[in-house]
């Protein structure tokens, strides 16, 4: 077996036996599509970054689970709940981690040197970048659903009027507060493993606060108003904006890079 390909072998092995094993559970993260597209994403993750990008994944998922449970009957009482009661399918998938993706790849095309140009920092931009988009994601997550279950005053970002909890654009201390910490976990865990520096974790978090931010405007001025703006792409948005915002502040802090 050529080196190169057993990344993807451990990770079609390790995927298959934790898909049979959640989909064997009682108690349901994902529909059963949901898990489908779970496994794709987790292969690609552990081919293109390995062992560490697959924790800072899998604690994305695990911890984003159950921030969304918080206040569950409270939420769903509102009516603000997110669908499913918190069970997530495809779209959420994607909608959460497709630019981590995108990003998961761009490190492992410049690591392979298949494309003139893109030398080893490229490397260590696009791993930080995939970083700070599932600290934005986390962030937004925290922020939200912690908001809607404990937030005592919430304001519309765009004009600090006060509005019910749930509002799209609405934003809360208890909620930013949480956002904060929830950006944090994501960041810590990507400089435990070593995919960032100590110094990527501020701008992680720079670049998510910056972000998730940026997606309650456009809750508050777009998405209800533009029929396609789903929350799954509103998302992709965001996720993006964190993204290449902490990939741009490393180069101008060029020691944010390992």
């Amino acid at each position: 077996m050529p080196p190169a390909a057993l990344p993807w072998m451990v990770a079609i092995a390790l995927n298959t036996g934790l898909l049979a094993i959640a989909w064997g559970l009682p108690k349901k993260l994902l529909t059963p599509a949901g898990y489908l597209h779970a496994w794709g994403l987790g292969v690609l993750v552990w081919g293109c970054l390995g062992w560490r990008g697959y924790v800072v994944v899998m604690v994305y998922f695990l911890v984003g689970t159950a921030v969304t449970r918080i206040g569950m009957a409270q939420k769903e009482a509102a009516g603000i709940a997110e669908k499913r009661s918190g069970v997530r399918g495809p779209e959420n998938v994607w909608g959460s981690a497709l630019t981590a993706t995108i990003c998961a790849l761009g490190a492992w095309i410049a690591a392979s040197g298949r494309i003139a140009g893109l030398s080893p920092p490229w490397v260590a931009l696009f791993a930080l970048g995939y970083v700070a988009s599932f600290a934005t994601k986390l962030a937004d997550t925290t922020a939200s659903e912690v908001g809607k279950a404990y937030g005592k005053r919430t304001f519309l970002i765009t004009t600090l009027r006060p509005v019910p909890a749930g509002t799209e654009g609405a934003v809360s201390l208890e909620g930013t507060l949480a956002g904060v910490v929830g950006s944090a976990v994501i960041a810590v865990v990507g400089w435990a493993t070593g995919l960032i520096s100590l110094v990527g974790v501020g701008l992680c978090l720079v670049a998510a606060f910056i972000a998730t931010n940026l997606e309650s405007v456009i809750g508050a001025t777009l998405q209800e108003q533009v029929p396609w703006l789903t929350n799954e792409l509103v998302n992709i948005v965001n996720t993006t904006i964190g993204a290449i915002s902490a990939m741009l502040l490393a180069l101008v802090f060029a020691q944010a890079l390992p």
